[in-house]
Formats: C-alpha cells, structure tokens, sequence
C-alpha cells in the first residue's frame, strides 16, 4: 500500500492574489497544441519543452528524445505525455535524479513541472517521501496527474513559469534558471563596460597558425634528429 501525500499547508497567499503583470520580459510565453500548429511551430513548441524540463544549461544534442519528437509531431501522443517521457528520460534521470538528493529533485521537478517554487519546506517533505516510496516514475505520475498541472497545462501546453505579482512588488519573481543574454542590446552594455572588445576588419589572431607552425616545425625537426642518430649508429666504422 503506498502512503498517500502528505497534507501541507500554504504559506503564502499569493497564488491567490489577481494578477497585475504586463506582457514583457515576465510575462511568458504560452507554448500549445491546440491550433494545429504548422511544422515550424512545432519545432518551437518542442524546444519550449525542452528548455522548459532540461533548462538552457543543460540542452545538448545527446538529450534529444527523437522518438518521443516523432510520436507528437504526428499527433500520436499528447504535450503531457511527451512531457512525462522527457521526465522519464534517461538524461534526466542521470542530470537530475541521480546527481542531487530527493529535497533538491523535488524542488527542481516542481518548479519544471508545476511552474512555480515550493510553497514551503513541508511540501518539499511531502514530496519526497513520494519520490523515496514510489520511485521517479511513481513521483512523476502523481505530478502530472495533480490537479494543480492539469488546471494550468492541461494535456496540450507546454509548462511554463508562472508569473505571479503582487500589487506591492515592483518586481515579479525571476525565472528558475538565469542566463545571460546576448541580443544587440546587452552586447552593447557589454562593449560600454569593456567586458568585451570588437573586432574591426583587418584585425586577425594569427596565434593559432603560429602554433600550428611551430608544431609542425618540432615534428620535422624530430623526425630529423631520429634518421640522423639511425645513420650514426647503424653506419660502419
């Protein structure tokens, strides 16, 4: 008999609180499948979904789910589901389940799957004893099953970060994973502080031919040393 989920309590209030977001930089993107959406689409809606459940930091060729792809690109299998075989994979089992402890597993799948952080340390203890009962697949299920991803995701959306401001905050909760951004502006900000240097034409590094020569100059001047030394030695006196 698996133990149920453990009661806790909610210790903010303010996944009640209406929400006064304007579209922008904290407003995200909602990634569906309920438009038909055309092959180029789809190609947006699953890298949405990986950088959503592997995070930028972690998006590599290697973790790509091909047949997973194939299946929701012909309508075989639902945004869900593709979402649990990615949960299921084993490149996130090997990143995320078994390189951090069940508090921090948790804490990561929650804020990947649900959208939002943990409310409090008592939800990340009940939680866990789920994922120590019923093991990563048995922990995903009842994630995917919850009321909570079915209300704000359904079997269509992609999961996203949920916005959640107050009236009071100047500023909405930033996102799980933060990375640098290189668009025209911050590169401008870059070259203004001096953190980066352009390079106009005409300017070229020309070490790494210099080091190719001097490699290959050591290789023959080898090469060299060694039939000079045969000749020597095998020569009669």
């Amino acid at each position: 008999m698996t133990i149920p989920l453990m009661y806790y309590p909610l210790s903010s209030q303010n996944h009640r609180v209406q929400k006064f977001d304007v579209p922008g930089d904290e407003y995200p993107k909602q990634y569906t499948l309920e438009n038909l959406p055309t092959a180029t689409e789809m190609d947006e809606i699953i890298w949405a979904a990986y950088r959503q459940i592997f995070n930028e930091q972690q998006m590599i060729a290697a973790h790509r789910q091909v047949a997973l792809e194939s299946q929701l690109r012909n309508g075989q299998i639902t945004m869900k589901d593709f979402i649990q075989g990615l949960l299921l994979s084993e490149s996130f089992r090997r990143l995320i389940y078994d390189s951090n402890s069940n508090y921090r597993c948790v804490e990561l799948c929650i804020q990947r799957v649900l959208g939002r952080p943990v409310y409090n340390n008592q939800e990340k203890l009940a939680w866990s004893i789920v994922l120590a009962t019923k093991g990563l697949q048995g922990f995903v299920n009842d994630l995917l099953n919850s009321e909570e991803y079915d209300k704000y995701f359904g079997y269509n959306f992609v999961p996203y970060q949920r916005c959640r401001i107050l009236p009071q905050r100047t500023q909405g909760e930033l996102p799980f994973a933060r990375m640098a951004r290189y668009d025209s502006y911050y590169l401008e900000q870059l070259y203004q502080t001096g953190q980066l240097r352009k390079f106009y034409p005409g300017m070229l590094d020309s070490s790494a031919r210099a080091y190719r020569k001097a490699l290959s100059f050591v290789g023959i001047l080898s090469v060299a040393v060694l039939l000079v030394t045969l000749i020597l030695v095998l020569s009669p006196k």
